[in-house]
């Protein structure tokens, strides 16, 4: 058989089945969601699930809507905006927090060990100091470690994670309070260590868990704390909480409140509307204010000053006075702009493949070891860190002239940063009027040696730039993916602005452009390398130039992040797209290439379905939970011509085949049921029309299905007996036969039925049944119970539940033809978990999720597509 190479194949009447000796074809691994060896890349994993963002629109939901009035509607809008300001609020004061123990934290190392090393240079005990420097790195460091074994999900900067949920993917403790604890204290030891990580990042992570939790007043680490608050208890409320958390993360790290909501929107959130922007935005400036409040009063005493807007400041870039030839930038300098952005693209995507690289390796050699690997490995990056930090700066450095020029002080803030710029130089082994430009930006915080290339005067030579440069980008290479709490923004900026401010030395001192500003350029190199790292263009734009308080920057900077991305995009993609990808997330694009149209929705949907009945026995409904893993089941009826011999002697039946026929809506009988409403309706000759007897002719009386199947000798089909499990002996005509849709229901939903006993014995009507409202429903969010959990000797196996209160009735569907594009651009937009396949005549035949659109499963059933033509 062609293309069965290294396999076995069975053919029947029906079917083929074929499995696999040695190897798996591409496409079936993409299905399995393993790694394929050849490329060497991981496939989209399938044990990830959705979010539910579509509202369930069942009988529960429906009696909420009853007694919601306009009041009740602006109570619950006015309890939404009240949260989104907390959430604004906390995630500014948890940036407060982070910020002043990570200064108090650095201030007291460098204290220590700078005193030590003014002493050591004339005593000839450096070796002293450098144990000094490495006890005080060696300590935060395992602290922070440590507090990553407790909750891994802490490790990293957490923005591929939130991408992947605001995506709509739910990832496991991502939002935890537990999570928010770790990643909040092991920021501060991992930044306080040494490391060359920045703790804006993680801050887009915390706020986005003060989102997630905060609302909900409850968390699995405090059960015994029970506050009654019936709001948000759904994913859709929880995503969009998480969207304004996020971007008020964002918004606290770099002072920028627009930045943030664009950053939520670019990264992410499929859902958006006019609404939820405003929402965002306000929790934004709330964290925004919050933080700038609160640093100014306790940097300045100087309280409501709003001074400090972010936890990273840029400064004010300003020409000095005496410089009548400087300029910020000209037209001039676009074309070296561009070309920076070129090389930052290329530096972004040899960055993001040695750390790709050196993740998989950590996959395959240090993660399947005991925890304490991981921990060794922190501090083997610290021990190495430490040591190429003390002997550059003690040994690589030159001794540069001091500029006597003053950034100005025309604000507070002018001064703060002037005085930090000044503060910040060191003078190790350098006589007096000059300083040591390599140990001015290795032994400081980064956000100082920031400020340094952005804003000092002085001259540091190319030589330092070009080792400073390389043994950054080495080392902060190694650290990204290590087993701290982490963020990039801060070494993306620090590395680039290095490869700036190189450029500039280059432009002034060997091709004479003396109106070139250092600090210009230093943020050019800065945005060219950041850009060419996470691949941001609008977010990132809006972000530097709030940071910088120039809008004249925003033309270059627009230019050179797009320039950076498209070099990068040619080489691989983002570096938080390529760790979603290796965690293997089923992470949906913004749409799909173009010549994915040539496929329909019938080429990529799953048509092997397992189903539920409108009226199911507790024993059918346990089996399916048990032996399942799927999150949602269809509610169906079958179609048979003998429907009433089939009624006849079994109430489980007979109850389902009036579900359907009740459900079923003509237009003779909608068309009635409008005309009895309408009781002044001018027109006689139409109501006389609907009232119409209308018959319909009894079909044909045929032979009985069952003593069909009897003589065939086939399995018995689950229509004779509903309270039956499906079958894997079922033949391809029972497995696939018609099924008409009524809609969907979750896992949940089923388990929370069970659990609670709602259902009826076969002897009563299924009016008897319990009913639960919507608290009831909802009151397990979002930790619903398990099926395994469940004590079968409290259930009678012959009970029958009536799942149509409870099921979705009118879930998005689509139709078998629909394009691949369509039905995409619907499973995105809308935040979709299930989208079930109907035809014309409603009866569904398959049902499409996110792992049927993802990237890898649409390429592979396209290479099918060409291989059937």
């Amino acid at each position: 058989m062609a293309g069965c190479r290294g396999s076995w194949c069975c053919c029947c009447r029906w079917c083929c089945c074929c499995g696999e000796r040695e190897s798996r074809t591409p496409e079936e691994l993409t299905i399995l969601g393993e790694t394929q060896e050849e490329e060497d890349e991981i496939l989209p994993r399938k044990d990830y699930e959705s979010l539910d963002y579509d509202r369930c629109i069942n009988d529960p939901y429906l009696e909420v809507l009853e007694t919601m009035d306009n009041k009740k509607g602006r109570r619950y809008e006015a309890v939404k905006w009240m949260m989104v300001f907390a959430i604004g609020l906390c995630t500014g004061l948890v940036g407060l927090f982070v910020d002043f123990f990570v200064r108090l934290f650095t201030q007291l190392k460098f204290g220590v060990v700078q005193t030590s090393v003014e002493e050591c240079s004339h005593k000839g005990c450096l070796a002293l100091s450098l144990l000094e420097l490495l006890g005080f790195n060696l300590t935060f460091v395992f602290l922070g470690s440590l507090l990553v074994l407790i909750e891994p999900v802490a490790a990293g900067s957490g923005i591929p994670e939130i991408k992947c949920y605001l995506n709509g993917v739910k990832v496991p403790g991502i939002v935890r309070l537990r999570t928010l604890v770790c990643k909040v204290f092991g920021v501060l030891f991992s930044v306080a260590g040494g490391l060359f990580v920045g703790k804006e990042g993680p801050m887009i992570h915390s706020g986005a868990v003060v989102g997630a939790g905060l609302p909900q007043f409850q968390s699995i680490s405090f059960r015994k704390i029970q506050i009654n608050f019936p709001y948000f208890r759904s994913d859709r409320d929880k995503r969009d909480f998480v969207s304004a958390g996020a971007a008020a993360g964002v918004a606290a790290a770099f002072g920028a409140p627009i930045g943030g909501t664009l950053f939520s929107l670019e990264e992410g959130s499929s859902f958006w509307n006019q609404g939820l922007t405003w929402k965002v935005l306000f929790c934004s400036m709330s964290a925004t204010f919050t933080l700038n409040f609160f640093r100014s009063g306790i940097q300045f005493g100087s309280w409501g000053s709003f001074q400090l807007p972010g936890l990273l400041n840029f400064g004010e870039f300003k020409c000095s006075d005496s410089d009548k030839k400087c300029h910020l930038w000209t037209a001039v300098d676009l074309g070296v702009f561009i070309v920076m952005g070129v090389f930052g693209g290329l530096l972004g995507a040899t960055f993001n493949c040695l750390n790709k690289r050196l993740a998989k390796y950590r996959m395959r050699n240090v993660h399947p070891k005991p925890k304490l690997v991981r921990v060794l490995e922190s501090l083997l990056v610290s021990l190495v860190t430490t040591v190429v930090v003390f002997v550059a700066s003690m040994v690589l450095g030159e001794c540069r002239p001091m500029s006597s020029g003053q950034i100005g002080n025309d604000s507070l803030l002018l001064q703060a940063i002037s005085e930090d710029v000044n503060s910040s130089i060191k003078t190790f082994f350098c006589p007096n009027e000059t300083y040591n430009d390599m140990a001015t930006l290795f032994f400081n915080p980064q956000e100082s040696a920031i400020l340094q290339l952005f804003h000092q005067d002085g001259t540091f030579s190319p030589i330092t730039l070009a080792l400073f440069f390389t043994l950054y980008f080495l080392l902060a290479c190694w650290t990204y993916g290590i087993s701290v709490p982490s963020g990039l923004f801060v070494p993306s900026l620090l590395c680039g602005a290095s490869f700036g401010r190189l450029v500039a030395n280059v432009l002034k001192s060997y091709i004479g452009l003396g109106h070139v500003y250092s600090g210009t350029f230093a943020l050019i190199g800065a945005a060219a390398f950041l850009g060419g790292v996470v691949r941001m263009t609008i977010s990132l734009t809006v972000i530097l130039i709030e940071s910088t308080n120039e809008i004249t920057y925003g033309l270059p900077i627009m230019i050179t992040l797009m320039v950076a991305k498209w070099t990068g995009d040619l080489f691989n993609k983002g570096i938080y797209d390529i760790h979603v990808s290796l965690r293997g997330v089923p992470l949906l694009e913004w749409e799909t290439e173009v010549e994915m149209d040539r496929l329909r929705a019938s080429d990529i949907m799953e048509p092997n379905l397992t189903y539920v009945y409108p009226h199911t026995r507790i024993q059918s409904l346990v089996s399916i939970l048990r032996t399942t893993v799927h999150h949602a089941f269809p509610v169906v009826t079958e179609n048979r011509g003998n429907e009433k011999e089939f009624m006849k002697g079994n109430q489980l039946i007979s109850n389902n085949i009036k579900f359907k026929k009740s459900s079923i809506l003509t237009r003779a009988g909608e068309q009635r049921r409008r005309s009895q409403s309408m009781k002044s309706y001018p027109s006689s000759e139409l109501r006389n029309m609907c009232d119409e007897h209308v018959t319909s002719e009894e079909p044909a009386e045929k032979e009985d299905l069952l003593q069909q199947m009897l003589e065939r000798r086939y399995t018995p089909y689950p229509n004779l007996y509903p309270d039956q499990s499906p079958s894997e002996d079922w033949t391809m005509e029972e497995r696939f036969r018609p099924l008409t849709f009524h809609g969907l229901i979750l896992r949940s939903q089923l388990v929370t039925l069970l659990v609670r006993g709602v259902c009826y014995s076969e002897s009563q009507s299924s009016a008897s049944q319990p009913r639960l409202s919507y608290a009831e429903m909802a009151e397990d969010y979002p930790r619903f119970p398990d099926i395994h959990d469940l004590d079968l000797t409290l259930l009678n196996p012959r009970m029958i539940v009536d799942v149509t209160p409870y099921m979705n009735p009118s879930p998005f569907t689509v139709s078998p033809n629909s394009s691949v594009s369509q039905v995409f651009n619907l499973f995105r937009t809308m935040g979709l978990r299930h989208l079930p396949v109907v035809n014309a005549v409603g009866e569904i035949v398959g049902i499409i999720t996110r792992h049927n659109l993802t990237y890898e499963f649409l390429q592979a059933r396209l290479r099918q597509h060409y291989q059937t033509i």
